[in-house]
């Protein structure tokens, strides 16, 4: 059976890509993961976490570096000292509603609707007025600073290759990237992607739609210089030489979120004399 392959250009200032994040560190993969960019073709196609991926999953995945990108530490504190209340905290948490009003009551202050909230910045859990202004703030002055750290790649550029035998299911998932349904992002809610995504979709398998398409710009213009990019391609349980990642999506579910392991090769890729460049999907 003949298969096709939708290449997608992953581009920004700033991508990341965690695999093994935890809150006070959040990591950043030195590529896209299978399960990041599944998420992102979910999304685009209007999904919601708790909707089966399963043939999205099916898709065979594979990554070309055409510019790996620099890796950037962004350093972060959370939580000490007094924190203005944001009006939407209040209306979306209840918790943080009665202790509003609670201390509204004994401050003997105007209600919600009519203090000077609009504008201010914030989230903290216990709340009280400031005895001098009245202003709504937070309590925890006894809080000390949580430092945390967050990690992206800086000015990287990726194609992926998504093979599927039903090339109707990747015109589907190409249109849907470039009118998604949700907002789209690389792999952090503070890195949208820059430009077009989908381009266009070629018979055979992943490693020979890489071969055949120009490596994408960097920020000195088109990359001439005959560099042979990393690409990682998934293959066949136990192919030689191949290794285990464990990326592969189970379910979206946040009551159920689960992973599974699939395999994969390294390989450089040797871009064809005739290759040509991007066709975009229009």
């Amino acid at each position: 059976m003949t298969s096709h392959v939708l290449l997608v250009r992953l581009a920004a200032p700033l991508q990341s890509w965690g695999v093994a994040s935890r809150f006070a560190r959040r990591d950043s993969h030195v590529r896209p993961t299978k399960s990041a960019v599944v998420g992102l073709v979910a999304a685009a196609l209007g999904r919601d976490r708790t909707d089966p991926v399963d043939d999205l999953a099916a898709l065979v995945f594979g990554v070309r570096a055409d510019h790996p990108g620099t890796p950037v530490r962004d350093y972060h504190t959370v939580g000490s000292g007094r924190y203005p209340l944001r009006p939407r905290d209040i209306i979306t948490d209840h918790r943080r509603a009665t202790a509003v009003a609670a201390s509204m009551a004994a401050a003997d202050g105007p209600a919600f609707g009519h203090h000077e909230l609009a504008g201010w910045y914030g989230a903290p859990k216990k709340i009280t007025a400031d005895p001098v202004s009245g202003a709504l703030v937070s309590a925890e002055l006894s809080r000390s600073a949580m430092v945390t750290e967050r990690w992206y790649l800086s000015d990287a550029a990726f194609v992926v290759g998504l093979q599927h035998p039903d090339q109707a299911f990747l015109d589907d998932i190409a249109y849907a990237l470039e009118h998604p349904k949700q907002l789209l992002w690389l792999g952090r809610k503070s890195c949208p992607p820059s430009g077009t995504l989908a381009a266009e979709i070629l018979p055979g398998t992943i490693a020979t739609a890489f071969a055949g398409k120009l490596l994408l710009p960097g920020p000195d213009g088109p990359d001439t210089s005959g560099r042979r990019p990393w690409a990682w391609i998934q293959a066949a349980p136990g192919t030689r030489g191949a290794s285990q990642v464990n990326d592969q999506p189970v379910s979206f579910d946040p009551a159920n979120r689960a992973h599974a392991r699939r395999w994969e090769t390294r390989t450089r890729i040797t871009i064809a004399p005739t290759a040509t460049g991007w066709d975009i999907i229009p």
